[in-house]
């Protein structure tokens, strides 16, 4: 806003400078001609008197040659005097034999010779020197007696005249200068206001909190627009506190309630008849899955309501945990974890990110996968597509992280939903939440990342999870990462 408001200012100054200057500068450039012109014809018009007089008196060999060189050297020009035949009479400078003999057919003189005086701006063949030309009639009682002829090089004028234009120029050049120091000040004090809310916007959209902008500055537009801001903060600030506090709350509420209900069906075991066995044990496994489906929004709840500043984590130490971690709970079900991969260096993440982010698709691909087969945990460097400018690739290093099952896997149009909340897959197991993928997700945006399901190679589903690596310029590393900014549209996958 500050450079537009600063263009228009000094587009108005240029505008109204060339209406002023323009005009001028032509303006005493004609009259610093016709000046010289004046001066020049008046100049002739006394040589031309004082020649009549010496000519009526027969002094003209005495008195003219002194008289034109006086008027020579004092115009800084030249001077002829002729008679009545075009012979000369005087000059204030040497001339040739055959400029003698034509002299009377010059145009200036062969024109004041007939009555009539003339000035003309010529251009001289050697050196093109402009001068000016003014031939005036020598008459006494209406009888011609010669011609005066002088000549006045215009160099002077022309040096005035780019004199005034250069003045004019730097009067111009100083009047913008001061136009833009004042419009830059003017620019920055009118912008103010609208600076003051986009910071305040720029705070709430990235997370920071809502911070009143004052409506007592600026144009009443500006004033408007900043009291509705303030209320829209207010009201979404509110609506978030709002679902944080019930997602929280909830959360907490149901997990003792469920813990009671899962004990007294686990009394009911030794009572209850062998036919009615099968329910029991549903309901059981149904109360376990609502446990873990609390579990998973107390999890989000504690994400959003949490501004963590981002850490260096070895992602292979990492892995190489998770792994062992869960090889005893896959070996029992007949399912190879390994561990694969390039990649041994650290990531940027938020505390705890990537060992939440490991359980969750494992658990996941476990659940998913037939006995006999594997499941692959792979930490790799990003590589990205050929670049037609190499030297413009030095973009941030990436790390991607996958985990790889050999299951049934998903179609395109379930992939798209899997990160929707509470969605599963029709033909998904028993006992998922449908929060798993939420999750990840949001812990892959808060660590700076991304999370995408793939087709696997081995027709499975490749769970990728795309990290920034430290210390190589990743986007954001060390970075906080805001609450608000966490309550981005994701959701859970198909478990």
């Amino acid at each position: 806003m500050t450079r537009r408001l600063l263009f228009s200012y000094l587009t108005l100054a240029v505008l109204l400078l060339a209406c002023l200057e323009i005009p001028l500068g032509f303006v005493y450039s004609r009259g610093e001609r016709e000046r010289v012109t004046g001066q020049a014809k008046d100049e002739a018009d006394s040589v031309s008197a004082f020649a009549s007089l010496s000519i009526a008196e027969g002094r003209a060999a005495q008195d003219l040659p002194g008289r034109a060189a006086h008027c020579a050297e004092r115009i800084g020009g030249k001077v002829l005097i002729v008679d009545g035949s075009g012979g000369l009479l005087a000059s204030s400078h040497p001339l040739t034999a055959d400029e003698e003999r034509r002299l009377a057919s010059w145009p200036g003189i062969a024109a004041a010779l007939r009555g009539t005086a003339t000035a003309d701006v010529r251009t001289s063949t050697i050196g093109g020197v402009e001068y000016l030309a003014v031939a005036t009639p020598v008459a006494q009682g209406g009888e011609l007696q010669g011609a005066v002829r002088i000549t006045v090089p215009t160099r002077t004028v022309h040096e005035r005249v780019h004199h005034v234009w250069l003045l004019l120029a730097l009067g111009g050049l100083a009047a913008l200068v001061a136009v833009a120091v004042v419009g830059f000040a003017i620019a920055r004090w009118t912008g103010r206001p609208i600076r003051e809310l986009e910071r305040a916007t720029n705070e709430l959209a990235t997370g920071g909190t809502a911070v009143p902008v004052a409506i007592t500055k600026g144009p009443p537009e500006v004033r408007s627009l900043a009291a509705t801001f303030n209320r829209t903060a207010a009201r979404l600030e509110h609506l978030l506190a709002s679902q944080r506090a019930f997602a929280g709350e909830a959360s907490h509420q149901l997990k003792t309630p469920l813990a009671a209900l899962r004990l007294r069906l686990e009394n009911l075991e030794n009572d209850i008849a062998l036919n009615a066995r099968g329910s029991l044990d549903a309901a059981l496994t149904e109360t376990d899955r609502l446990a873990r489906m609390v579990e998973g929004l107390l999890a989000m709840a504690r994400l959003d309501e949490s501004a963590a500043e981002r850490e260096r984590v070895d992602l292979g130490r990492v892995c190489e945990e998770r792994r062992r971690a869960w090889a005893a709970l896959y070996e029992r079900h007949g399912v190879w974890l390994t561990l694969a991969g390039d990649y041994r260096g650290e990531v940027t993440a938020v505390p705890g990110a990537v060992e939440q982010i490991l359980d969750n698709l494992l658990s996941n691909a476990l659940r998913v996968s037939p006995p006999g087969t594997a499941v692959t945990i792979d930490p790799r460097r990003h590589t990205p597509p050929e670049r037609r400018f190499p030297h413009r690739a030095n973009g941030p290093a990436w790390i991607e992280l996958h985990v790889m099952d050999e299951g049934p896997g998903m179609t395109e149009e379930q992939r798209r939903r899997a990160f929707d909340r509470f969605w599963r897959a029709p033909d998904a197991p028993k006992g998922g939440t449908g929060l798993g993928l939420a999750l990840v997700q949001r812990l892959a945006h808060a660590s700076g990342g991304e999370a995408v399901l793939r087709r696997a190679p081995s027709g499975g589903l490749d769970a990728l999870i795309r990290l920034p690596a430290a210390g190589r310029g990743g986007p954001g590393a060390g970075a906080p990462r805001p609450a608000r900014a966490l309550q981005e549209a994701a959701g859970p996958g198909r478990h």
